[in-house]
């Protein structure tokens, strides 16, 4: 085989494999050249990763460089590049993200005096769409689209943790649908579901981005509320109470009105765990519940 044949192998290698420097230099580029899937990189050489790259991505590549150096072995690493990434290069590849996992094997040679590392890229976004997707699908409760129970128990540790560690507020709200029952019994499951739908549509209204709210069981809904303290949830609450209150109209029965209780607590220092905040709020729900009913109890 002759220096043009490896060429012309290295050229038609499905992926890109770019070979870098510990300083974030183009050494050389090959294959990747489909222009559906992948900039073209032939301009690339030369260049260093700050030329190309916004610093902030420019540093990741950096970081995984150095550590696929100092670990001597091959690193995997999963990342997206979109155009907000990109500075430097024609527009003449795809402008969707495009989500990359990176095989970074260092090299026993070193070009110039410096350590340098083959980096292959491999466009994993159909995978990750589907892995995406399959995600949603097992943490969204089928009925109202919030989270299910399975995405409340990864989140809720999570919050916790923050707490924990940077001492900033969080709370949590318990709510539950008066007299469901009665109203399944008198004009069926499908009018019960409409209730519940129409109280999740009332949770998404009144979210803010970082909330997250999960149905916690057939009629009960459990809602984080990061940065928030005990007097905001409690505000939180009562706009819930209230709207849900105007809805509640389109589904009176002769006998019972849908109506919803709710509790409301906060992270505090002497919570053992996430569980504890979780107990208390459902202590309050039970408060509200075994009070009359149709109001918001708290601390």
């Amino acid at each position: 085989m002759n220096i043009e044949q490896l060429r012309g192998i290295l050229a038609a290698l499905p992926d890109p494999a770019f070979i870098l420097s510990r300083s974030g230099k183009y050494v050389a580029v090959f294959g990747g050249r489909d222009n559906r899937y992948y900039h073209d990189g032939s301009s690339l050489v030369g260049k260093n990763l700050s030329d190309v790259l916004k610093p902030d991505k420019a540093r990741w590549f950096l970081d995984n460089i150095n550590n696929a150096l100092q670990s001597s072995s091959m690193t995997i690493v999963e990342y997206e590049l979109s155009d907000k990434d990109v500075q430097g290069l024609p527009d003449t590849g795809p402008e969707a993200p495009i989500w990359f996992e990176g095989r970074i094997q260092p090299l026993d040679f070193s070009p110039e005096d410096e350590p340098v590392v083959l980096w292959v890229a491999s466009n994993i976004s159909a995978r990750h769409h589907l892995e995406k997707s399959l995600r949603y699908l097992s943490d969204t409760d089928q009925l109202t689209g919030l989270g299910n129970r399975r995405k409340l128990d990864h989140e809720l540790p999570r919050q916790f943790a923050n707490y924990l560690r940077y001492n900033t507020p969080a709370s949590l709200i318990m709510l539950d649908l008066d007299n469901l029952k009665t109203i399944n019994d008198a004009h069926g499951h499908q009018v019960g579901d409409k209730v519940i739908v129409a109280m999740a549509d009332i949770c998404r209204a009144e979210l803010r981005q970082t909330d997250i709210a999960c149905r916690f069981g057939g009629d009960e809904f459990v809602i984080i509320l990061p940065n928030t303290d005990q007097e905001q949830a409690q505000q939180f609450a009562t706009r819930i109470h209230s709207a849900f209150e105007q809805r509640a109209t389109e589904f009176t029965c002769e006998d019972s009105n849908a109506t919803v209780s709710i509790g409301v607590t906060s992270f505090l220092d002497t919570d053992a765990s996430h569980e504890d905040t979780l107990r208390r709020a459902d202590q309050f729900l039970y408060q509200a519940k075994h009070g009359g009913k149709n109001r918001v109890s708290m601390l």
